[in-house]
């Protein structure tokens, strides 16, 4: 496989996060609600999941970059070049010829060792979080966040395209499916959000590593801590760990290194 082509699928139109909509996103000189971040990495390694199958769903790792949106129903093309046994880069191309974003795509030989849980507290259904700014999140990096419990599948799992028959077929719910990355990264991007509530951000990079793949109806743990928070070019920045856990075992299924724009210039 040298490309891959499919219709970009906004999967979040109704999102808290409102650069999802088209009322915000077209204020902020967006041509409509932006595809989230963890969509596109979803399509960035797609061929990945094709060609490796559940080895990558085991011991796959990705750095997924994005730099231009996306929108919904847009026709995008994902190249791949400077394959080999086990590692791919991939870069998704807009119909108009933009680059939206690019990733490193590989299987991992020897997995480091896996974090082990901390226990943090698991906020409850009704947990309302602070405003994020900048004074927020240096405190909860030095307090501590809340965790978050998230169950893959349910009556509406979360798919990166709008047939799920155009999944590969160890992704496709209906045949007892493995989790994909847009609900994996998900996670990352929720648990943020559920630390510090945001009007409208922005996913930029994500570099994750995966320990096992994760069943329909598993229970997974999220828990975050703050790397770094900072200011740059108006924008605010958050650089956040997370890792997630089966709720079973409390074994690692994967770490994420997530960065986002928390608070927009001019916002």
């Amino acid at each position: 496989m040298t490309s891959w082509t499919a219709e970009a699928l906004n999967t979040a139109p109704n999102s808290d996060n409102k650069i999802h909509g088209d009322t915000l996103a077209k204020k902020y000189g967006f041509e409509g609600g932006l595809v989230p971040g963890v969509t596109i990495s979803a399509y960035l390694v797609h061929p990945a999941i094709e060609l490796w199958k559940e080895d990558w769903l085991d011991r796959g790792f990705a750095n997924c970059c994005i730099t231009s949106p996306l929108y919904d129903k847009e026709t995008f093309t994902v190249d791949i070049d400077d394959s080999n046994k086990n590692r791919l880069n991939t870069t998704l191309v807009r119909s108009n010829g933009v680059v939206s974003a690019n990733a490193e795509v590989s299987i991992t030989s020897e997995l480091p060792y896996p974090p082990i849980r901390r226990g943090d507290l698991v906020a409850n259904k009704d947990y309302r979080p602070p405003e994020a700014t900048m004074a927020i999140w240096k405190n909860l990096q030095k307090e501590g966040c809340r965790a978050f419990r998230y169950t893959w599948g349910g009556n509406n799992p979360l798919i990166y395209l709008k047939d799920s028959k155009n999944l590969p077929e160890l992704l496709q719910p209906e045949l007892g499916g493995f989790s994909n990355l847009s609900f994996l990264l998900g996670c990352s991007n929720w648990v943020l959000a559920g630390n510090g509530y945001m009007k409208a951000w922005l996913h930029l990079q994500t570099i994750s590593q995966n320990y096992r793949s994760v069943k329909i109806g598993t229970d997974l743990i999220a828990e975050m801590k703050v790397n770094d928070v900072y200011a740059k070019k108006g924008h605010e920045f958050v650089d956040v760990a997370v890792d997630l856990y089966d709720e079973q075992d409390d074994e690692c299924v994967m770490t994420i290194n997530l960065i986002a724009i928390f608070k927009l210039r001019g916002m």
